[in-house]
Order: structure tokens, then sequence, then C-alpha cells
């Protein structure tokens, strides 16, 4: 059973509830802090974006194809079409010998309302580049270059590339394969659904790659860490949480659609998955600074930014204030 975490007033009188679960663990796998069911199977989406690349590091796609490192970071990214964002695919998509139209993704506009705006006042059409999982895609064909397998038909769960991310993300999530859950992502690639206690898992091991005995593996973790922390406008774009939460380089975190979200905390080796169970995403920043603030966690700028981020008072067509979103949960020690 999920808890009520945000409440939504417009004026005196409650409008909305934003319910969800909330799982913490340490890097053991133990629970250290719940809300709601920590056992809830909930899709990963995006937030898998980091997992879903490891294989293509371990095997060295940055060196073989002689990527930037703001071209590697987009391999983990959902970006939102800025410029920056669609120069740095287009040079990445140069170098593994590939072009957008051997996407998956349908043409679509930016994220980012702005890009969206211009390219419209500019009479340009949507191009699969724009896409917010693009650099996912040209990571999962590098990857089948690698792999020396063909990159037709790279989505397919049966494909080499979905079965080796499958067997990563069942190696860093703690939970066998056979009970994965898979289904169909946005941008038509496999995406895969699990406990949330076990996403915590795999983002606590995310930010502490030591837990992990192998040792290349270790490494291709490290690597796309410190690249998400160090290019963090490649992996949202302007004033997104993703980005703004990865300033802080003691911080690993991944977004989803439909209210999934993954944070590894490094220094404090906890792992962190919530999922809004109405798929909202606009409470992710309140949220977020709330487990924070409640976990005692010392870096305040982060938490200062969340709250700048987030949706605190509803604003009407005019501008004017007439409501607030309030936090209304409490996390429960385990131990």
């Amino acid at each position: 059973m999920s808890d009520i975490l945000v409440k939504e007033y417009r004026g005196d009188v409650l409008e909305n509830i934003h319910r969800g679960s909330i799982c913490i663990v340490d890097d053991q796998g133990r629970v250290r802090y719940s809300l709601g069911n920590p056992e809830a199977i909930t899709f990963y989406r995006s937030a898998a974006k980091p997992i879903q690349a490891i294989p293509a590091f371990r095997r060295g796609v940055d060196v073989a194809f002689h990527l930037t490192p703001i071209e590697s970071t987009l391999l983990a990214a959902s970006h939102r079409g800025e410029q920056f964002h669609v120069e740095a695919l287009q040079t990445l998509a140069e170098k593994i010998g590939c072009t957008e139209q051997d996407l998956l993704c349908m043409p679509t506009y930016p994220l980012n309302p702005d890009a969206k705006t211009e390219l419209i006042w500019m009479n340009q059409p949507a191009r699969r580049l724009y896409h917010n999982c693009s650099g996912k895609h040209f990571g999962m064909m590098a990857l089948a270059k690698l792999l020396s397998v063909s990159t037709e038909n790279y989505w397919e769960r049966t494909h080499p590339v979905q079965k080796e991310i499958l067997q990563y993300l069942s190696l860093l999530s703690d939970y066998p394969m056979d009970k994965i859950n898979c289904g169909v992502d946005g941008c038509g690639v496999p995406v895969y659904a699990l406990p949330l206690k076990h996403m915590a898992i795999s983002y606590v091991r995310l930010a502490c790659p030591d837990l992990m005995e192998d040792t290349e593996l270790e490494a291709a973790i490290r690597k796309i860490c410190q690249l998400m922390n160090d290019h963090h406008l490649m992996i949202g774009g302007s004033k997104q949480i993703c980005s703004t939460l990865l300033q802080d380089r003691n911080i690993v975190a991944k977004g989803g659609a439909k209210g999934v979200y993954c944070i590894g905390l490094k220094e404090e080796r906890l792992g962190i998955a919530l999922k809004i169970e109405d798929g909202s995403e606009e409470s992710w920043p309140l949220i977020v600074a709330g487990i924070l603030e409640q976990i005692h966690y010392e870096n305040k700028e982060t938490i200062e930014r969340m709250y700048d981020l987030a949706t605190q008072f509803v604003v009407n067509d005019n501008q004017k204030i007439v409501g607030e979103n309030k936090l209304s949960f409490i996390l429960k020690q385990v131990f």
C-alpha cells in the first residue's frame, strides 16, 4: 500500500494528493528507511539508462570510437534537445558510423520548450535526433558493433545487445533474471520492472562500485558516474532535476517516466528509489528535498537547489499564487 507523499492545496482546500512509495537501502542491500511498499513492482523507465550504458563502457566504447567525454555522457542521458545536445549527438553518430535514420526513435521535437518553440518558429521539421533517448539508442548500436553483431533490430529483446544489458541489470539489482518483468519502453526498447527495493540496490552499487568483484565492471561504473557528474547538463538539460542533482559529486541520479526516480549517495553508501503512484514528475524535486532532509544529508546546497527547482506553489494562468504543494510524509527508519 502506498502512502501520501505530497498534498496539493488550492486556497485552503485539498485538491489533489500524490501517493507513492520510497525505499532506501544500505550497501549490504538492507532496507534502512521506507515508506509505502518497498516491494512494489515498477518499471525503471529511463532510470535504467546508466545501467544500460554499462556493457558498452565495459567494452571500451569511448576508446573504440574516439568519443569525447561529452559524447560519451549522452549514452546515459535523457537530453532535452538543446543545441549543445544536438551538436554532440551529431558527432556521436558520425563517430560510431550511424545516422539518425538508423534510430528506432520516431521523429519528435525537443522536450526543452525554448528549443521546440525556436524550431517551430523557423519551420523546421521534427527529427529522430531530438528524441530524449537518442543517445541511449546510439550507445546500443555502438555496443552491437563492439559485439560484432548486426545493428539492425538492436531493440528486440532477443538481440545480443538487449541480452547483455539484462544481465548487468540483474547483477546490479541483485534480482534474478527470470523474475524480472519485461515491457516495451516509450522509445521502443525493452524496459524492465522489479521491486523498488532492488532498484535502490542497483543505485547503491552505482554509487559504490567497489561493491563489484569484477574490476573491469567497477571501472566502467566509475567512468559512467564521473561523466554524469562532470557533464551533468548532458544528462538532462537546463533547470532539470537530474542535471541539478548531479552537480553534487556525491550523487548519481536518474529519473524515468511515470514518476520513478533513483539516487545513489556515495559517501553515505545508500541507494534510494521512489515511485509516485499517479506517474507525475513535477513533485520530484520537492520529494527528493524532503528525503535528503529526513536522512540528514549534509550538503545543504543540494537540498536548497531542490527546493529552488520544486513546484512549491500552485500558480494560475495570470501567474498568481493560488495554492501550495506540501510535503506530507515521514520516512520510517527500519534500523
